[in-house]
């Protein structure tokens, strides 16, 4: 026998011995990432005109990081919750106004995120400006953080109203100073909404929609636009000016996890 029939026979004994190995050895399945069910869209696809930032695919939220589960900057909705937008839509271009996503559908792996960042009382790196005047040890007990949201059924939409032309919200700066989300619209973090009285997301009674406190173009504004949705279908939340489901939801008691991505809603 030459030498490198000897080394070819050898070649081959060994591979076949890993390939012996290789079929003992369990496999890990590959766990599929969820998709959206086809009544999910990306409102985008419906209404490219709608202003979209996404706060949770940002450093610029109430934790300071990108929320889990947030992958890409897009709003994710329930197709008829999407449709009722796109008519808010077309009647407030007509004067001079355009609508502007902050949140829409959320997944339940995000909700978990809040949960354990909310038990973390050391992490108080945005208390300045979304939570200033409240303890963090009550966020639970008061109701700005809670284990479900209506969120992630995936007819709730966080928005507020853009007067045209619309100017770009700068960049948020990680560590930059921050003020809070109550004070006068020239010193909270620059938005291209109109004056809300308060930013969105901020923790204060200052939210509540019908806050007697918040008058004059503030509260004009807010009755805009809750004017504008109601007489679509959408619920206004009375505790955030911002916050509208639309009614009746096609999924009320189920709560989604697939993750804020284009590939959730392809094809749709």
């Amino acid at each position: 026998m030459t030498g490198t029939v000897r080394m070819l026979r050898a070649l081959a004994a060994a591979g076949a011995a890993l390939l012996a190995v290789t079929a003992a050895a369990p496999v890990a399945a590959a766990r599929p990432e969820p998709k959206a069910p086809p009544e999910f869209v990306d409102l985008r696809s419906v209404d490219p005109t709608i202003i979209t930032e996404m706060r949770y695919t940002t450093a610029h939220n109430f934790m300071g990081e990108p929320v889990e589960g947030y992958r890409q900057p897009v709003c994710i909705l329930t197709r008829p919750a999407a449709r009722a937008l796109r008519t808010a839509q077309r009647s407030l271009l007509r004067k001079g106004y355009s609508l502007k996503v902050y949140d829409c559908y959320r997944p339940q792996r995000a909700v978990d995120h809040f949960v354990r960042w909310a038990e973390d009382l050391d992490d108080q790196v945005m208390k300045a400006e979304f939570y200033p005047s409240v303890d963090k040890t009550r966020l639970f007990e008061d109701g700005y953080i809670a284990e479900k949201s209506g969120h992630s059924r995936g007819s709730t939409v966080d928005l507020t109203l853009v007067k045209l032309p619309a100017l770009p919200t700068r960049p948020y700066v990680p560590g930059e100073k921050l003020a809070p989300c109550y004070g006068p619209k020239g010193e909270r973090f620059p938005d291209s909404s109109v004056d809300m009285g308060t930013g969105f997301d901020c923790f204060d009674t200052l939210s509540h929609t019908d806050d007697p406190r918040v008058r004059g173009a503030q509260r004009a504004n807010r009755q805009f636009l809750k004017e504008t949705l109601t007489g679509l279908g959408f619920v206004n939340l009375a505790e955030e000016w911002w916050h509208f489901t639309y009614k009746p939801e096609i999924f009320p008691d189920t709560y989604f996890d697939f993750p804020v991505a284009r590939r959730s809603v392809a094809g749709h």
